[in-house]
């Protein structure tokens, strides 16, 4: 079947509109992500170094990624006003299981993050960024002119999700909402006070959870001590050494039955280690193709929501992208962050699933028709009895 741009129906309406080459270079780091899967899976299910485990992981990524085309597509096909009513129903959700993580979540390593459902394991805060990118954005592009200052409402809409993330305590995800907050006011022509008072309340957190969390003041002392990095950045630098240019071959890695969370957080050092420096630089191009490729749609976009959500929704993206790639080759401080399309897990698919969704709506090139004035009117008309 092909579809001409003559093709009537809403599939050939949404093909023709839609962002193709971001389209593509999605689905490319899906596929790059499934495979990485079957390569890191043997190391993530195996009892010890020596005997291999098996494909559980790489089957069940195989059901998350179709089921995260989906969510893309259905996503994509929304309109402004759907849209937004989408991602006000996704804040409230992710709100409701942040508060659930806090009451009934199991705890890991001191936090509570995620919630068991069986043979899926959901971290609600995942869903957080995209639906408040959107309703961020709706917010400083409102037209109307209310008591408190669009700058202020936007900042009551943050509060919630950082205290509840604080909570848990989730120092990447607060650090990323903060960021992607500060990013919109600034790219909505926020005022310097603004930008001191975000500063400060970043900074400020990040005091506070290196003062109050072990673990946080354990791996700043490690990267800002000067000594040997830490043991997964270690072993993930011993990765894209032994992996090289090429790599070692598909299955043949070894460093990588050491490295605690091969398969999600250091996904990164599996690709350095068995398909080398190759096709790390592959990963790179792609991740800055599609945020470069957002960010010039939402910027051509003809109003001010769609550039600031658009913008909002690329920058998600390649901030968490950045910042999983910066731990894996030790630029950054370790965090258990995933890399988006890539690394195993429903809810990190599924919640960058919505935000490319969302970012695809938003930057899709839809025709508008244009209203003539009255006078735009007559004189076409007058031209026309002239000519007759």
């Amino acid at each position: 079947m092909t579809l001409s741009r003559d093709s009537k129906g809403r599939l050939a309406d949404w093909w023709w509109t839609v962002d193709r080459l971001a389209l593509f270079a999605m689905f490319g780091l899906i596929a790059i992500g499934l495979m990485l899967a079957f390569a890191a899976s043997p190391a993530a299910t195996a009892h010890n170094a020596v005997q291999a485990g098996n494909f559980h992981f790489a089957a069940k990524q195989i059901v998350f990624a179709a089921l995260a085309a989906v969510i893309v597509v259905g996503g994509s096909l929304l309109n402004p006003r759907d849209l937004k009513r989408a991602a006000a129903i996704t804040f409230v959700v992710a709100l409701a299981g942040s508060v659930l993580v806090l009451l009934t979540g199991a705890e890991v390593l001191g936090a509570r993050r995620w919630i068991d459902l069986g043979w899926l394991t959901i971290q609600p805060s995942e869903f957080l960024k995209p639906s408040f990118a959107v309703l961020c954005a709706a917010v400083l592009a409102s037209k109307a002119q209310g008591r408190m200052r669009k700058e202020l409402v936007s900042f009551l809409l943050v509060l919630i999700p950082l205290v509840l993330l604080v909570l848990e305590p989730d120092v990447g995800q607060t650090a990323l909402l903060l960021a992607l907050w500060g990013a919109m006011l600034f790219l909505d022509g926020i005022s310097p006070v603004w930008i001191g008072a975000i500063s400060g309340i970043g900074t400020a957190l990040g005091g506070l959870a290196y003062i109050l969390i072990p673990h946080v003041h354990h791996r700043v002392e490690q990267f800002f001590g000067g000594g040997k990095p830490g043991y997964q950045s270690g072993l993930a630098l011993k990765a894209f050494e032994h992996g090289g240019l090429a790599g070692v071959g598909p299955g043949a890695g070894t460093i990588k039955y050491h490295i605690p969370y091969a398969h999600s957080d250091f996904i990164f050092a599996v690709a350095g280690e068995e398909f080398g420096l190759v096709l790390c630089g592959i990963i790179a191009i792609l991740f800055c193709a599609l945020s470069v490729r957002l960010l010039l749609r939402a910027a051509a976009a003809k109003d001010k929501f769609s550039q600031l959500a658009g913008a909002g929704l690329a920058l998600i993206v390649a901030l968490q992208a950045f910042i999983n790639m910066g731990v894996a080759v030790n630029l950054l401080p370790a965090k258990g962050m995933t890399l988006p399309f890539i690394s195993y897990g429903g809810s990190s698919l599924f919640a960058v699933a919505v935000t490319m969704g969302f970012a695809l709506a938003i930057t899709r090139q839809r025709p508008t028709v244009t209203t003539l004035s009255q006078r735009d009117t007559d004189i076409l008309f007058g031209i026309r009895e002239a000519r007759a």
